[in-house]
């Protein structure tokens, strides 16, 4: 593995980045996204990113179609061989050391980490920091774009346990599950909603803003800041009892790749999260 013994498997500082910026094992992957302005994130790749980073777009790349009815949520997983297709396009096989960034805390880089993992590609981190952190280690940009030689990797989808919504809802009426909520404090009280529908919570669902995973820096918080932050939460139930949403799924791997920082693996994504949810209309709703 060509990688420095600060290898965790959850991030990557800058320093370490620059030191492997021209090594062919590594793979950088800009997941810069505006969901706002879903354009953006391309527009803003080609004006100037890390060198050699492939371009992931959240809404064509890192999901699959919504669905009419909404059912599955805004982000619905991506079919496991069209994305290990498109990993290979962006030259990643089983040997490559994979880092993704964006630049809002790795929001979203964290969701391209989760998937990787969830495809059986464990060799992959977030560049701790994001964009702002390479910048500020005097690493430059680019808008010069590459087409890597094609990746030969083996995927072995469902890596990464899922759970759906039928369960998410047996669970919490058995006491069963702890649900770790990464939306913001306002949307998550039902105070404010700007993107789905209707505003509030999963009932029973705790609050961890995603936020709360990051320092000042947008970088990772130490593992010991972040287990008692989750432990707080969870207390001494297993990781296999706890499950993490948001509104899409997307941030919410942010909550699992901060929990495996803290070394407190064996969490599921609740893939539908909140847009899922309400997408029946027929399911228990909370706020305040």
């Amino acid at each position: 593995m060509s990688s420095t013994k600060q290898w965790n498997g959850c991030t990557v500082g800058a320093p370490e980045l620059l030191e492997h910026i021209e090594d062919p094992e590594w793979v950088v992957v800009d997941c810069r996204f505006n969901l706002q302005k879903p354009a953006a994130g391309r527009l803003a790749w080609e004006s100037g990113h890390i060198p050699g980073a492939q371009y992931a777009d959240l809404d064509r790349d890192l999901a699959a179609a919504v669905k009419p009815n909404g059912a599955g949520g805004r982000h619905p997983l991506p079919d496991p061989d069209r994305f290990a297709e498109t990993v290979k396009n962006w030259g990643i096989g089983s040997g490559s050391t994979v880092i993704a960034y964006d630049d809002a805390g790795n929001a979203v880089a964290a969701r391209l980490w989760w998937l990787l993992r969830w495809l059986g590609h464990e060799r992959v981190a977030v560049l701790d920091g994001g964009l702002d952190g390479w910048t500020a280690a005097g690493g430059g940009l680019t808008t010069t774009t590459q087409t890597p030689e094609r990746g030969a990797l083996v995927p072995k989808p469902g890596s990464q346990p899922v759970i759906d919504a039928d369960q998410v809802q047996t669970d919490l009426n058995n006491d069963e599950l702890i649900l770790l909520d990464a939306r913001a404090t306002d949307r998550f009280m039902g105070r404010q909603e700007p993107i789905d529908r209707r505003a509030g919570h999963v009932p029973g669902a705790a609050n961890a803003p995603f936020s709360d995973n990051l320092d000042a820096d947008k970088c990772l918080r130490p593992p010991a800041e972040l287990q008692a932050y989750y432990r707080a939460l969870i207390a001494d139930r297993p990781l296999e009892s706890v499950a993490c949403m948001c509104g899409s799924g997307v941030t919410a791997c942010h909550t699992l790749l901060a929990l495996e920082a803290a070394g407190m693996r064996g969490a599921a994504l609740y893939v539908g999260s909140w847009s899922d949810w309400i997408s029946s209309g027929k399911r228990p709703e909370a706020s305040e």
